[in-house]
């Protein structure tokens, strides 16, 4: 009996010990997912570049940003170029570029700077979901994240060259004070990196860049010349980047080098940074450039005119889809026009080349063919990986003869149709069809292999609601229940198009 009492009390003490062990395993993954979930990124320069005070901080960037008088302007800003320094020295000037776009619906920004101490030849993410300042918390754009990474082995998700970076930490403050909701995407790039890096980097961030994101440079210029040297650097620096030519910026920065203004050769630290910035500035059409505000250290009255760093905040503004002019609305309806004629009569494919970068910006296109007002052919593509008179050239031929909804073309119907092009913005995905705008939004769905897409005029054509239009979206292109577009599992995809036609 006693032999019984003793197996039954060790049973009972391996099989707590046992249960113990199930039970402590359960909470630490619970613990690990809860981690995993959401990591945050802590504020490393929060006392040093920024006041650790949020009472103090707030008051601070107020006043900053209450002192920039800067003529009203109507244009979209889509890019910038903000200085990096301790808000006490460049914050003035950093202020100039925020104020421009305070007000304006920005849902992401594309923040990209220099790491100061790693060597980077990867354009480098950091691994966070949040950023955490003394004025709260910012979410990470994960998603987009995840797409760059598997789009090009030149982005690299790591938080290393991150959690010490100054460089791109200073400005959220100034983003969290002049927007009310933003994700951000944080990007070191170093100039180790070659200008065919550079171009494939900003070619594909071209591709996000939409009427709802912002990209910015941060950097600061000359370091250390005197002050009138550095007067005399900054401006052409500046002048360099008003033209929008990166190859112009190159130029100016070795002959400023071979000069020897400043023993560190440094005219622009965050030099691969801005260059993207640029290219991306240019790839989107964003061609109207302004200098909004340079001061050096030396304009302060605690700084050292012997020893100073340039700031400049400067804005790229403009949208080619709100600025296509009449002559090249005419041109592209024409390249469309010719290419089906030559394609259909001749079986050939029409030959176009243009210097005009309106025609050369990388956007995506559909082009719709009507026949005595009836849909003869539609059909574009969002990828805006070729220049827009050449997508426009072969949504054009494949409208007339690879629509499946329709017979191809025949050369006796070439006279009777009538071209109609939309210039599309870049895809923006939402998170709620509540965010849909209709009769402004064009909307593309996604659900497994499944997709179908309605161009911004189709409500309009159609004189349909939202539910008739997304009902039809889901049913009719997409081969989805009529409700698809209420349910959580689908993906979907906002856009806006200009539109014009042959009157």
């Amino acid at each position: 009996m006693r032999k019984f009492w003793w197996i039954l009390i060790l049973v009972l003490l391996f099989g707590g010990i046992f249960w113990l062990a199930i039970y402590e395993k359960r909470d630490k993954d619970f613990f690990n997912q809860e981690t995993e979930e959401k990591t945050i990124r802590q504020s490393a320069v929060a006392g040093q570049f920024y006041s650790s005070d949020k009472k103090e901080l707030t008051q601070m960037i107020g006043q900053f940003l209450n002192e920039v008088n800067l003529p009203e302007r109507e244009e979209q800003i889509r890019a910038l170029i903000v200085p990096h320094a301790s808000h006490a020295y460049s914050g003035g000037v950093a202020a100039h570029g925020f104020k421009v776009i305070q007000g304006q619906e920005i849902k992401r920004i594309i923040l990209i700077g220099s790491s100061h101490n790693f060597y980077l030849d990867k354009a480098v993410i950091d691994s966070h979901d949040v950023w955490q300042t003394v004025l709260g918390q910012v979410s990470l754009d994960t998603d987009l994240r995840d797409k760059l990474v598997k789009e090009s082995s030149l982005f690299q998700v790591d938080s290393e060259p991150h959690k010490t970076e100054h460089s791109l930490e200073v400005e959220i403050p100034f983003l969290q004070t002049v927007l009310s909701d933003f994700k951000l995407l944080p990007i070191l790039v170093n100039h180790q990196l070659s200008q065919n890096d550079l171009d494939e980097i900003s070619q594909i961030l071209t591709k996000y860049v939409d009427d709802y994101t912002l990209i910015i440079a941060s950097s600061d210029l000359s370091h250390y010349p005197p002050y009138q040297q550095a007067i005399y650097a900054d401006g052409q620096i500046n002048q360099a980047i008003l033209t929008g030519q990166v190859d112009s910026l190159e130029e100016v920065i070795s002959q400023l080098e071979k000069e020897k203004i400043t023993d560190l050769d440094t005219y622009l630290c965050s030099r691969a940074a801005v260059e993207v910035v640029m290219k991306v500035a240019k790839n989107i059409g964003a061609d109207q450039i302004n200098l909004l505000k340079y001061a050096n250290s030396g304009d302060l009255s605690f700084g050292d005119p012997l020893r100073v760093v340039g700031y400049s905040a400067i804005s790229f503004s403009g949208n080619l889809n709100n600025k296509l002019n009449q002559e090249q609305k005419k041109t592209l309806l024409s390249i469309a026009r010719q290419s089906v004629e030559d394609y259909v009569s001749k079986k050939q494919l029409s030959r176009f080349s243009f210097d005009d970068p309106g025609l050369n910006e990388h956007l995506g296109a559909f082009v719709t063919l009507e026949k005595r007002g009836q849909l003869r052919g539609c059909i574009g593509s969002f990828e805006p990986n070729l220049p827009l008179y050449q997508v426009v050239s072969q949504m054009a031929i494949s409208a007339a003869v690879n629509d499946s909804r329709f017979q191809p073309v025949r050369v006796d119907e070439l006279d009777d149709l009538e071209y109609e092009i939309s210039v599309l913005s870049p895809l923006r995905k939402v998170d709620s069809w509540q965010e849909i705008e209709l009769g402004k939004h064009g909307v593309q769905i996604k659900q497994g292999i499944r997709s179908g897409v309605f161009l911004p005029q189709v409500a309009r054509d159609n004189d349909w609601d939202l539910d008739e239009f997304m009902g039809q979206l889901c049913s009719q292109k997409a081969g989805l229940d009529w409700e698809c577009w209420k349910d959580n599992d689908l993906d979907i995809y906002v856009f806006t198009a200009t539109i014009f036609g042959e009157e």
